[in-house]
């Protein structure tokens, strides 16, 4: 008897859902139950706290609060989506470029290289923070970086700041290994750029426009390149991470490019245009290996809705049978 598509669906994605559920007769009568109902505004749910960040895919954006060229140009415009919405949309790496605020010592602005954002920290932080209290089984893995007119000891200082005064020590999860989803669900894992502090948190590694590395990250941000130099670049950090399913690392793999000589100063949006068909490509051709592929941040996810939703769905394999149905 041929079984129905939809019930084919549900069943695989019970028969995967299970391994990740408590062992036991409620937690398979869960994954059966629920089977159909992955969202992508709580995903992360469906995980084991056993599975660690560097065993995942997770979908992010680059320049995360960059959404208006009101504020800058349409060089500065990578998102159209504020962090509410591409949290519901299944996003969880965020990219948070922080700076000096005008008059407000002990508090960041965002920015873009040197144009404000016209967000707070704060706004990051308060808006994150609800989403986590509707769905306290996500996390979010926050780049915090120091973009703009701070000394890394000021940097350090205010990001303190937030920790020990500003009524945000509970959202953060520190420590000095890529955690477990069960440690860290329902507050932000932040990986520094600039801190230089005491305190024992992930680092993010040093360089730029380049394949970079630390104890914890392998990460592939070259932004200033050719699109011919940019797509290369993307496929060989996933190869690598195919090829390194157990290094213990997190891979990061920007598919965001930026305007420059090489491409004529086409803005972001339409250079999005020009490098997601690569990702979606290497989606396509090795959805049968079922691996992680670690950390994707892009530009205008709304543009790519397909890609950006593989990326999360990629954390079952339900998700690969069933395209191959």
């Amino acid at each position: 008897m041929k079984i129905p598509r939809r019930d084919f669906l549900k069943a695989a994605a019970a028969g995967s859902l299970a391994a990740t559920l408590p062992l036991g007769a409620a937690g398979a009568a869960a994954a059966d139950d629920r089977a159909g109902d992955v969202q992508s505004d709580s995903w992360m749910g469906w995980l084991s706290d056993h599975v660690r960040l560097d065993r995942m895919t997770l979908p992010g954006t680059h320049d995360t609060c960059c959404t208006d060229p009101n504020h800058g140009t349409e060089w500065s415009h990578t998102q159209n989506m504020g962090i509410p919405e591409q949290l519901q949309r299944g996003i969880r790496f965020f990219d948070i470029r922080c700076g000096r605020l005008q008059d407000q010592p002990g508090r960041f602005g965002i920015y873009h290289a040197n144009y404000y954002q016209y967000i707070t920290f704060d706004d990051v932080l308060d808006q994150t923070r609800s989403f986590l209290g509707q769905h306290p089984q996500e996390l979010v893995l926050m780049r915090v970086k120091n973009e703009h007119e701070l000394t890394n000891d000021q940097f350090t200082s205010t990001f303190e700041n937030y920790v020990t005064n500003r009524g945000y020590a509970d959202l953060f999860w520190f420590g000095d290994h890529v955690p477990a989803l069960g440690e860290a669900r329902g507050r932000i894992v932040p990986v520094l750029q600039g801190y230089t502090g005491p305190r024992t948190l992930l680092r993010w590694p040093d360089g730029d426009n380049d394949f970079m590395s630390n104890q914890w990250f392998e990460l592939q941000d070259k932004y200033n390149v050719s699109n011919d130099d940019k797509r290369a670049a993307i496929v060989q950090h996933f190869d690598k991470a195919l090829a390194n399913q157990d290094s213990g690392k997190l891979y990061i793999n920007f598919i965001s490019l930026a305007p420059s000589s090489y491409n004529v100063f086409t803005w972001p949006k339409y250079l999005a245009d020009q490098i997601v068909p690569t990702l979606e490509n290497y989606l396509d051709s090795h959805r049968p290996q079922m691996a992680h592929l670690g950390v994707v941040p892009m530009d205008f996810p709304d543009f790519h809705v397909t890609a950006a939703r593989e990326l999360w769905q990629w954390n079952f394999g339900w998700f690969h049978q069933a395209r191959s149905v």
